[in-house]
């Protein structure tokens, strides 16, 4: 990916490197020091404190962020790898006052207790949901166990995923009438 004003390789270390990138639906351009990783720019320079880190190893899947609708681990990405890239966070999924089908399953079922895995989970379920809305309960645990809560033993967070998928399945049949 380039830098926006000049390629990346050209940057030297500690120089700053210039990102372009759709954030939650809008242009952001941030310029960055090249050690930056896509969770420090996130929190620290665009003040989206939704993404949360943990492990800083790219393991526990609590900074999960989409990258064109693929589930990354933003503690480990350099912000520069999402130059030219549309990225989501949890501060994306709201639309206005509504709560998306994820974030509404989540609250319907509980599927959540000290919260601080929530953004990660939501953001692997809206993932799975785009590539399969009726996914079955071993796909789901496939899905989610890339990301690690030490509260809820994840049966609540099994029946919120499931749950998403009927809500996003209805709407989706509204939609088509």
């Amino acid at each position: 990916m380039s830098s926006g004003t000049q390629p990346i390789e050209s940057v030297g270390p500690g120089e700053d490197v210039r990102v372009a990138f759709m954030l939650n639906g809008q242009q952001r351009d941030v310029e960055v020091p090249t050690s930056t990783v896509l969770l420090t720019m996130l929190r620290r320079d665009l003040n989206l404190t939704g993404v949360r880190g943990s492990c800083e190893r790219g393991v526990c899947g609590v900074c999960t962020v989409l990258v064109d609708d693929r589930p990354v681990a933003s503690c480990s990405l350099f912000a520069f790898d999402v130059d030219g890239t549309s990225v989501e966070t949890i501060e994306g999924q709201q639309d206005g006052d509504h709560l998306s089908p994820v974030q509404q399953a989540f609250s319907e079922c509980g599927g959540f207790q000290c919260g601080y895995c929530t953004p990660g989970m939501i953001l692997l379920t809206t993932a799975l949901l785009r590539t399969n809305a009726k996914p079955d309960r071993e796909e789901v645990r496939q899905w989610i166990g890339s990301n690690i809560c030490r509260c809820t033993g994840y049966e609540m967070i099994l029946e919120a995923v499931e749950r998403a998928g009927e809500l996003v399945r209805d709407r989706d049949e509204e939609d088509n009438l």
